[in-house]
């Protein structure tokens, strides 16, 4: 608790009598803790980067904005949290088109799915892909996956810092039970599933959160019903949540300090008191949120007072990073959707590669955003924007990845592509590729890996750090911690720092939208 000189209302004192917050990092994390404590305090955000965004980024190829992060919105109901806490509503900020195809799938055997947002649809169409008795267990399935999710949706996802004994206290044994915690995800695929490429497909999901499908929890399978719940499409791409994020925050009064590199954390006495800037001046904060990645601040990378603050697993292991290309290029052969995945032969030899061996795969399952397929658009003919992506080790911080190298890996995705009856035209020459240690010069100290630290074993959903730390003052959010990677979750670990932040001084906000009849309530 805060001591009593920091026990003041902004609502009833003059600007800038109050606590002083700074934000580092204009991710969602930060993004989202910004435009909610911008309520009662006067709020910096201080990014390294000269725009809004952090992970969700853009990249410019003659005048084509492609989106060059996070691709697949779910989960509106977090940004709608959000945004109500900041006094806005979500479908007043943002434009959202929901997917009828949820992504389309291929396999070097040249057969297809394609999952949609209906479920009757999927299943019929996976009757037909791998027969009447895996339709029947996909249903099952998804009423697997939608118990898991509403089971661990409060105590898990909604909580400031969840544990194992918490869950036990507030659910039925046999509720927890039914959420597999013990169980690897691909073990529960294979007691669901007969047909090894549907085991695949739903195994796609631990790499949502960095991890191997045959080392994450089986509580993972949540994902598929996120999924199910509705994958959309955003106006302007995923930059616009960023975009409406920002503006929300600046209506609300945060100012925003772009190519503002924070290098240290000061405290004195066990509490913050600021941030240098560029390795130079020293601005004063008595609050301060961390929107990056936990491990520069358990490393030290942002000063001696960090590894005070916050302490890491000693066994964590870092989540995947990737190698990505953005490209304007003209795809010829199996059609694309918004969301197409690729898959190889061997899944199993993937996570080898990148957990055991820190290899790049020889044979890598491909993702590719088509984002000009989008509802509302029309269909594309010749080139046109494309993200490409494969997994890779985190090792960005002791390997620089070559040109060389990066052309190598390209050639092997696009040999998978070929393999799946996909072949890349008109543009390659133009692509932009991203390394793991282009993603660690973005985001120190990580590696490059994107998603914190792996969720392998039922003990690391328990592990990430939460909103407080040891240090008076500093909080944490973003991917790397609770309730963990994504988007939205990380737009949940910046409400969660708000409101520990808010409590903490004893403060509560106005009530949401109370101008604004009609607004989307709290879900």
């Amino acid at each position: 608790m805060w001591t009593n000189e920091l026990l003041l209302r902004k609502d009833i004192l003059d600007v800038g009598s109050g606590p002083r917050v700074a934000v580092i990092g204009a991710g969602i994390g930060g993004l989202s803790a910004a435009a909610i404590l911008a309520r009662r305090f006067d709020v910096d955000v201080y990014e390294r980067a000269p725009q809004a965004g952090g992970k969700v980024r853009q990249i410019d190829i003659g005048g084509a904005k492609i989106d060059s992060g996070p691709t697949v919105f779910t989960m509106d109901w977090a940004f709608e949290e959000v945004m109500e806490l900041a006094g806005a509503e979500l479908t007043e900020e943002v434009t959202l088109d929901k997917l009828d195809v949820l992504a389309r799938h291929y396999w070097t055997d040249g057969s297809t799915l394609d999952l949609f947002a209906d479920r009757e649809k999927s299943a019929a169409a996976i009757a037909e892909f791998a027969g009447p008795r895996d339709a029947a267990n996909y249903r099952a399935f998804c009423s697997k996956t939608r118990d898991v999710y509403e089971t661990l949706r409060e105590p898990f996802l909604r909580s400031q810092k969840p544990s194992f004994a918490g869950l036990i206290a507030s659910q039925s044994p046999l509720s927890l039970l039914n959420t597999s915690p013990f169980s690897t995800l691909w073990g529960a695929l294979s007691r669901s599933f007969e047909d090894p490429r549907l085991r695949q497909l739903f195994g796609r999901y631990a790499t949502y959160c960095g991890a191997s499908p045959f080392r994450a929890p089986a509580t993972l399978m949540l994902v598929a019903h996120v999924e199910q719940e509705g994958v959309w499409a955003l106006d302007g791409g995923m930059q616009s949540i960023a975009k409406a994020l920002e503006r929300v925050a600046t209506r609300n009064g945060v100012t925003f300090h772009y190519d503002s590199d924070v290098t240290e954390i000061v405290e004195a006495s066990g509490r913050v008191q600021g941030v240098r800037i560029n390795g130079g001046d020293v601005r004063p904060a008595d609050i301060l949120v961390m929107n990056g990645d936990a491990a520069a601040i358990a490393t030290g990378a942002l000063g001696a007072a960090g590894p005070r603050a916050l302490s890491l697993p000693g066994d964590m292991q870092r989540s995947q990073s990737a190698m990505t290309w953005s490209m304007v290029a003209e795809p010829k052969g199996v059609p694309l959707d918004m969301h197409t995945v690729f898959f190889s032969d061997d899944y199993a030899a993937e996570f080898d590669a990148v957990f055991d061996r820190g290899e790049v795969p020889a044979h890598p399952t491909s993702y590719i955003c088509a984002p000009d397929r989008a509802p509302g658009l029309r269909a594309p003919s010749g080139a046109e924007r494309l993200f490409c992506l494969i997994n890779a080790p985190p090792k960005g911080d002791t390997h620089t990845f070559t040109d060389k190298e990066t052309a190598q890996c390209q050639e092997r995705m696009l040999t998978l592509l070929q393999h799946c009856g996909l072949n890349l035209e008109a543009g390659l020459e133009s692509a932009v590729a991203t390394t793991p240690s282009d993603f660690d010069a973005m985001f120190p100290a990580t590696g490059g890996a994107l998603y914190g630290m792996a969720s392998h074993g039922w003990r690391a959903s328990f592990q990430r750090p939460a909103a407080r730390t040891r240090l008076q003052g500093l909080y944490l959010a973003g991917g790397s911690v609770h309730p963990g990677p994504g988007a939205p979750m990380a737009a949940l670990s910046g409400k969660a720092a708000a409101l520990a932040i808010l409590s903490d001084c004893g403060l509560t906000l106005p009530s949401p939208l109370a101008a604004m009849p009609g607004g989307t309530s709290m879900r």
